[in-house]
């Protein structure tokens, strides 16, 4: 299968312009050929906490409906981050929408950044499930952003849930640029799976977003990247054979000393 990503910038507080530029991305990413494209963190609204404590919806009505049909148009299928209101909650949420513009899955944060200045924890409550689903052959873990931190998290859905691609959408700042890049080689590199982080670009509220998104494969090999500050559309195939035979000449998960 082909998987694309979007690096992109998003208008704050706008989700009529991120629609806008979520119909071109998918647009070009089905042009190549893609049959997934995947989003960054919060893309409705933009990642500045008051704007989405303001502008945080329902998937009932505006932007998730919108998205749906944007994959049905398109025949594509959608992962993307958003924010996601649910009574008098708030959740950083993921969803996984289908070729047919049907919603399959979705995921909350679980692990909410909660250093000054950002508190996730002031507007977002944390999810209480990790989550994956299949597509085209593979298994695929849902995460976003701060979670990268946190690698039981992932050796969780590759042994659980069987996962062997990890998605991450993310809105990750300049000053820990190379943590980004080094989290996520380690992602893959110890759970001999995929990652795909799509990362923001811009500038909301203060807060600059590194970029650099970047596709990896099962052994840690960089198959796809972006700048750490344009606007760019990546894209690589993956494929169920690679993760096999990377992990029957290795079986890290066997050598496990779980008597320990």
């Amino acid at each position: 299968m082909k998987v694309a990503v979007a690096q992109i910038s998003c208008s704050l507080g706008d989700p009529e312009a991120n629609l806008l530029k979520v119909r071109d991305f998918s647009a070009r990413a089905k042009q190549a050929d893609a049959d997934l494209i995947v989003f960054p963190e919060m893309i409705d609204t933009g990642y500045s906490i008051p704007v989405i404590q303001a502008n945080a919806a329902s998937w009932t009505d505006g932007f998730v409906p919108e998205l749906q049909e944007i994959a049905r148009k398109l025949s594509i299928a959608i992962v993307s981050g958003l924010s996601e209101r649910d009574g008098a909650s708030i959740y950083n949420s993921q969803v996984f929408v289908d070729q047919q513009g049907n919603i399959i899955s979705k995921y909350r944060k679980t692990h909410l950044f909660a250093v000054a200045p950002i508190e996730e924890h002031k507007c977002f409550s944390p999810g209480d499930a990790f989550t994956s689903f299949a597509f085209a052959g593979l298994r695929f873990g849902f995460s976003i952003c701060y979670d990268l931190r946190f690698p039981e998290m992932y050796r969780k859905l590759v042994i659980e849930q069987n996962a062997n691609a990890l998605i991450v959408s993310s809105a990750w700042p300049f000053p820990r640029v190379e943590h980004f890049r080094t989290l996520a080689m380690a992602r893959a590199i110890e759970n001999q799976s995929y990652v795909i982080a799509a990362n923001r670009v811009g500038t909301d509220d203060g807060v600059s977003f590194c970029g650099t998104s970047a596709i990896i494969d099962p052994g840690g090999i960089i198959i796809a990247s972006a700048s750490p500050d344009r606007e760019e559309l990546i894209q690589a195939e993956l494929s169920q054979e690679l993760v096999r035979s990377i992990r029957d000449r290795m079986e890290i998960f066997t050598h496990r000393r779980q008597d320990l």
